[in-house]
């Protein structure tokens, strides 16, 4: 985002931690933030004018009510009040900022039972396994099959096995992706838990899986050189035969055998 975008973004702020506070139903305060961003997302004519950084906040306000009131619950009227009557960069910033707290929304349901790090690394690993599974990498991101189809495969997958916040999450990665493919769209799902719990993630690769008690020392260890909290998310992969490589943020620390015996290939042939 830009500077006015990211200062819409924080000014939008009280209004989206007031409605979570304030509402019965976090579940519902998700999926109605995320079907306003389906009804913004398909009609130009309405994205632009809730945007518009010429027209006053106020009137963008009572537009969004108008259009709005009687169909969501108040709490979901004061977040989208509190968005569109900001001055935005770009309309994909101001509809990105609500499908951000529809996802944050979810994340804080996890945080009522403990379980914000089991979706996480739930979500995280399922993205891994679309990807590693060309036709069914395809099926979910063909958008020519009806988004409850591909929401039924998801169900197929995941139901009974992952969080209630896991199965939401896929389900709204794979039936609104927004134009973005699943993996982009979970990398971004993930990003807003990452800011929203104010840590840091990192993505360990190893031969062979790590323990509880590996990944706790790991996490410490990281957290203590990057200043903060640290989130493991785990890979594995026998083609690095021993050791592990951590990727955070844009630095890579790449400590496997697999590493050291190029190095040793390049070094003989040079």
């Amino acid at each position: 985002m830009r500077g006015s975008s990211r200062a819409a973004a924080a000014g939008s702020r009280d209004a989206f931690t007031g409605a979570l506070a304030a509402t019965g139903s976090r579940s519902e305060l998700a999926q109605e933030l995320f079907g306003v961003v389906g009804v913004i997302d398909g009609n130009a004519t309405l994205r632009r004018a809730l945007a518009d950084p010429s027209r006053e906040g106020a009137d963008k306000a009572a537009l969004a009510e108008r259009l709005f009131a009687g169909k969501v619950s108040a709490e979901t009227l004061v977040v989208l009040r509190g968005v569109v009557g900001q001055r935005w960069s770009t309309e994909r910033d101001l509809s990105d900022t609500l499908e951000a707290y529809g996802v944050e929304t979810i994340i804080a349901s996890a945080e009522t039972t403990g379980r914000e790090d089991r979706v996480e690394d739930e979500l995280f690993h399922f993205e891994r396994i679309v990807a590693a599974n060309e036709p069914l990498r395809g099926a979910l991101g063909d958008q020519t099959v009806p988004a409850d189809k591909r929401a039924a495969l998801v169900d197929s997958l995941l139901s009974g096995k992952v969080a209630d916040e896991t199965l939401a999450l896929a389900r709204q990665a794979v039936t609104a992706p927004r134009g973005r493919r699943f993996d982009r769209t979970v990398s971004s799902y993930l990003e807003t838990a990452s800011a929203r719990r104010e840590q840091q993630t990192a993505t360990v690769t190893s031969a062979v899986p790590l323990t509880a008690d590996d990944r706790e020392r790991l996490a410490a260890g990281l957290s203590s050189i990057y200043g903060g909290r640290v989130h493991i998310n785990t890979v594995v992969d026998p083609r690095v035969l021993g050791g592990v490589k951590v990727e955070i943020g844009d630095e890579v620390i790449d400590g496997t055998i697999m590493r050291k015996l190029d190095g040793a290939r390049r070094a003989m042939g040079a």
